[in-house]
């Protein structure tokens, strides 16, 4: 009986099988072809690889795939990232020219994150941190005086950022509130954005007429440390910001200036420089809350990636286009500039 497609999981660092793999997830896929592993200790050796990545159908990981070695892939259909970006690691001008599918599994964190930055706004708005860290010093205010720089998330006006996955898992979670919300994202047409029940908006508007900012954007050539002081001086005194997708579209020095000033209020999940740095002055600044780049990183999501992959893997081996992960676009991959998860 001659063997189904050859179905590759390779390097998919910093995820490891059992991370990503339930037995049942691993079963399906091994239904659907020859299953080989270059990872978690089963390395392969240099000659049996390049006869795996000969026969491929599928690669699962961050493998380096430059054209060279793309052109002799002749079975190659789809390769998916699994940590969640678009790295430089492919050439993908040659999957497009040769119509391979280049896919990457971080829809899987839009709950997770969105769920982390509608908490941390709420207590921001609420000032629920500060209060609590009140009582320890044993300074906590009480009665009117208590909630003197405190505001309604619902029915204030929210700005959005990158309505992406991310974004648009906010978006749904933040419907009960009745905010009116905002929306500034050059990569979508003012159609989409409307179909989500937001007002497409200009940077400076969103910032100028919201109380409460949510950023989600991808880093991109375009946008590095695109908002700062201007941005931020456009909000109104004691608004809220939420830095949770990518630390390299905002000037960090910027920002903790207007944290430092009392201006906004901010909830940061991701830092330029990642671990923060111990004597850094965000470590001790009243009206922030910070998170060690945590949000998405669920042991639920992570599961979901598997899902993810063996639902679009069953349909590209069927000759059908892919549907659960995000795919590649040539207009706009060139342009990502994402760095790969550490594999502390």
């Amino acid at each position: 009986m001659p063997e189904g497609p050859l179905i590759l999981i390779a390097d998919p660092e910093p995820r490891t099988l059992a991370m990503i793999f339930e037995p049942e997830a691993m079963a399906r896929l091994k239904q659907l072809g020859t299953v080989r592993v270059h990872a978690d200790g089963q390395h392969l050796s240099n000659q049996e690889l390049d006869a795996a990545l000969a026969r491929a159908a599928i690669v699962i990981g961050q493998i380096d795939l430059p054209a060279e070695r793309l052109a002799g892939m002749g079975k190659l259909k789809a390769i998916f990232n699994v940590e969640g970006n678009f790295l430089p690691n492919i050439d993908y001008g040659w999957c497009f020219q040769h119509g391979i599918h280049v896919l990457n599994t971080s829809p899987v964190y839009a709950t997770s994150v969105a769920e982390t930055a509608l908490g941390m706004a709420l207590d921001l708005c609420r000032e629920i941190t500060s209060t609590h860290e009140a009582f320890r010093s044993k300074s906590e205010k009480w009665g009117l005086e208590s909630n003197g720089g405190s505001f309604l998330l619902t029915g204030t006006k929210v700005g959005i950022v990158g309505l992406g996955d991310l974004g648009s898992a906010l978006r749904r979670m933040l419907m009960p509130f009745r905010c009116e919300v905002r929306v500034f994202d050059p990569w979508l047409s003012e159609r989409r954005v409307r179909e989500q029940d937001c007002i497409p908006s200009d940077l400076d508007d969103v910032f100028r007429l919201s109380r409460v900012v949510f950023l989600f954007a991808s880093s991109t050539s375009e946008n590095q440390g695109s908002i700062g002081k201007r941005e931020l001086d456009l909000m109104q005194r004691g608004s809220v910001l939420l830095v949770m997708s990518r630390a390299g579209i905002i000037d960090f020095e910027s920002l903790e200036a207007s944290v430092r000033s009392g201006h906004v209020r901010a909830g940061i999940d991701v830092f330029p420089v990642e671990p923060l740095s111990r004597d850094s002055a965000l470590r001790h600044l009243e009206g922030v809350i910070l998170s060690s780049h945590r949000s998405g990183g669920m042991p639920e999501s992570f599961l979901e990636i598997s899902r993810l992959v063996v639902a679009d893997s069953e349909l590209i081996l069927r000759g059908l286009p892919p549907q659960a992960c995000k795919r590649a676009e040539r207009e706009t991959v060139a342009r990502m500039r994402s760095r790969p998860v550490s594999k502390s």
